[in-house]
């Protein structure tokens, strides 16, 4: 009795030493704080984290003026895209870029990952209206795109890396995700200008992009100053 009494023990120390390390892990890469009034109060590599924009905002992404504001048109011109590569749009929404990127890989692939349910049933609606049908939808999670490894030749991500909750690990997913070799645009508000009228907390600097992007292995290749607003920065994953 005794000794199944000291196992039983033994064990629940194990099963309760596993969250502990677990939070000891997490707390190395993340800080909590009182939260601000545009983000969540977790702060990674000294960037507090905002919050996401729900499925109620999918309206905001279709807006007509868009185009005109971003030059959106222009941004899917200048991506380094071959008519059979797979690409993934992580946190897609609408597909509001999805779909221009299909038309840009008409013997590839258009991975939309977002991961509310609601915003992918949006895409799935616009495809059986006749958008382009190469756009395959992916519900992802907060941590993982759920996106086969070595599998997708460019990521796009435009207003939604500083929304991640989970930053490091989905930066981790991306990576291994990327084919070697493969890029990754990252589109950014500028946070150097304050001129910009968009909320702080949604806009990143160069620099704090290159230090989150270099943590998970990518190494900044090109930017690109064409856009009136946002940054575009193409990172790359090393060949092996």
């Amino acid at each position: 009795m005794a000794r199944q009494w000291a196992a039983a023990a033994a064990l629940h120390l194990v099963l309760a030493f596993l969250p502990m390390a677990a939070d000891a892990g997490e707390s190395e890469l993340y800080e909590y704080t009182q939260t601000s009034r545009d983000g969540i109060g977790k702060f990674y590599m000294g960037r507090e984290i905002s919050h996401v924009m729900g499925h109620q905002g999918a309206s905001w992404l279709e807006r007509p003026q868009r185009d005109r504001e971003q030059k959106t048109g222009l941004l899917v011109r200048n991506l380094p895209l071959e008519p059979g590569d797979t690409v993934a749009d992580i946190g897609a929404g609408t597909g509001y870029f999805s779909f221009r990127m299909a038309e840009r890989v008409p013997q590839g692939t258009v991975v939309a990952v977002d991961i509310q349910q609601e915003m992918l049933d949006i895409i799935e609606s616009r495809k059986r209206e006749g958008f382009p049908g190469n756009v395959k939808t992916v519900l992802g999670t907060e941590r993982d795109p759920r996106l086969p490894a070595a599998s997708i030749d460019l990521i796009l991500l435009v207003d939604a890396y500083h929304e991640f909750s989970w930053p490091r690990e989905m930066g981790e997913a991306m990576v291994t995700a990327l084919k070697p070799g493969g890029r990754l645009i990252l589109v950014e508000y500028r946070g150097e200008d304050p001129s910009i009228p968009i909320k702080r907390l949604h806009k990143m600097t160069q620099k704090q992009a290159r230090r989150e992007m270099q943590a998970v292995g990518l190494e900044l290749e090109s930017t690109g100053d064409f856009l009136p607003q946002q940054h575009f920065m193409v990172f790359r994953r090393a060949e092996q």
